[in-house]
C-alpha cells in the first residue's frame, strides 16, 4: 500500500488532498505544526470518506516545522511519496518579506532534502500561478501557460507572496537538477482556489468571497481572477502520484476567468438578501485606499489587467474535467452562509 506523507494537511487545500488520498485507498501521514490539530484535520475529513474504519491506522500525524530540521527525515522514513502542500498564505503583506519568503523556500528544501535522504522518488509540490504570472506575456501569446516564470523584478512578481511561491517552486527544481535526479517532481499550479472547505478552518482565497458577501468594500476593484475548484486541486494532486506523464511537468489549474464584479452579480443573484455591493471602484480609490489597508496593497499591480490563464494541461494529461467556476462560487457561499 503507498504510504503519502502530507505537509500542510490541515489548510484549506491540504484537507482536500487527504479527504482524496484516503478515499483512494493511499496511507497518509499528516504533517501539522502542532499535533493539537490533529482532531481538526480527522473530523473535517471523517464526514466526507467512503470508508471511514480503520480510520487511526489509515491517517497518522506528525509534528514538523518549516522553519526547523528536526523530524524531517524520520517522518519520511518508509514513505513512498511526498506531497508538500504546506507554504505561509497571509492575507495581508508582511513588513519584511523575509518573514514570508524564507519559510517558503527553505521549507520546500528541507521537505525535499529530507526525502532524498529517505530514498523517497515522488515528489508533488503545491506551487501557485504565482510562480507563473508575474511577468509579461510573450510576443504573441494571449494567455499564461507553464512555460512561463514570474519574474520578481517586475510590479506584479515583486510583492512578497508572490516572491515566495516563485523562488520556493524554483528551489525545488533546481535541487531535483542539481542533487536529486533520482527524484520525480510534479508542480500543480493552481489560480484562485474557491469551493466548500472541509471546515471553519479555511485560507485566504475564501476569504474573498466572505469579503464580498459582507460588502465590507463599498466598490469593487477592476480585477478578474483565474479560478479553479479546490476538489479539482485535491484530485490533481493525488491523480498525479502514478501518472508517468505527470513527472518532471509544472501543471496550471485553471478552471475559468471571471472579474470581482461577475462574481459579486453571481452572489447578489443568488443571495438577494446579503449585503452584496456590484458597484465598479475607480482605481485611483483603490489605490489610495491601499494605504490604510494592507489587504489591497498586493493587488496594485493587476488592477484592469485580465488574468487569461490556459488550464488545458491538466485535462490533456490528468482527464481533469474541471468543475464549472459558477459551482465554485456557489458552494463558497453556501458553505459560508451555513457555517456563520
Amino acid at each position: 500500500m503507498t504510504t503519502v506523507l502530507l505537509t500542510g494537511a490541515s489548510g484549506y487545500i491540504g484537507k482536500h488532498v487527504a479527504l482524496q488520498l484516503l478515499n483512494q485507498g493511499f496511507t497518509v501521514r499528516a504533517s501539522v505544526r502542532k499535533l493539537s490539530k490533529s482532531a481538526e484535520v480527522r473530523d473535517a475529513v471523517r464526514p466526507h470518506l467512503l470508508d471511514s474504519n480503520n480510520l487511526d491506522s489509515r491517517l497518522t500525524f506528525v509534528e514538523l516545522d518549516l522553519d526547523n530540521d528536526y523530524g524531517w527525515v524520520e517522518a519520511l522514513s518508509g514513505i513512498d511519496v511526498l506531497m508538500h502542500t504546506a507554504s505561509p498564505f497571509p492575507l495581508d503583506s508582511p513588513k519584511d518579506e523575509n518573514d514570508l519568503i524564507r519559510p517558503a523556500v527553505e521549507g520546500t528544501l528541507r521537505a525535499m532534502r529530507a526525502a532524498k535522504k529517505s530514498l523517497v522518488k515522488r515528489v508533488i509540490l503545491t506551487s501557485s500561478i504565482a510562480a507563473i504570472y508575474g511577468c509579461e506575456l510573450p510576443v504573441g501569446m494571449n494567455e499564461f501557460d507553464e512555460t512561463m516564470w514570474t519574474d520578481v523584478n517586475h510590479p506584479i512578481g515583486r510583492t512578497a507572496y508572490t516572491k515566495s511561491k516563485t523562488l520556493a517552486e524554483k528551489a525545488a527544481w533546481d535541487f531535483i537538477a542539481s542533487e536529486a535526479g533520482d527524484i520525480s517532481l510534479t508542480t500543480i499550479n493552481p489560480v484562485l482556489v474557491l469551493g466548500a472547505p472541509l471546515d471553519r478552518h479555511f485560507g485566504s482565497s475564501i476569504s474573498l468571497v466572505e469579503r464580498v458577501l459582507q460588502g465590507k468594500d463599498p466598490m469593487l476593484p477592476d480585477l478578474r481572477f483565474s479560478i479553479v475548484d479546490v476538489k479539482d486541486v485535491a484530485k490533481m494532486h493525488v491523480d498525479s502520484i502514478n501518472n508517468d506523464s505527470t513527472r518532471g511537468q509544472r501543471i496550471l489549474a485553471s478552471s475559468g476567468n471571471w472579474s470581482f464584479i461577475e462574481i459579486a452579480k453571481l452572489l447578489k443573484s443568488n443571495y438577494p438578501s446579503s449585503k452584496v455591493r456590484t458597484l465598479k471602484a475607480p482605481t485611483f480609490l483603490i489605490q489610495i485606499l491601499s494605504i490604510f489597508d494592507g489587504t489591497i496593497k498586493p493587488v496594485l499591480p493587476m488592477l484592469g489587467k485580465p488574468m487569461k490563464v490556459n488550464g488545458s494541461k491538466a485535462s490533456r494529461l490528468l482527464g481533469i474535467n474541471y468543475i464549472p467556476v459558477e459551482m465554485s462560487i456557489k458552494d463558497s457561499a453556501d458553505f459560508l452562509i451555513k457555517t456563520d
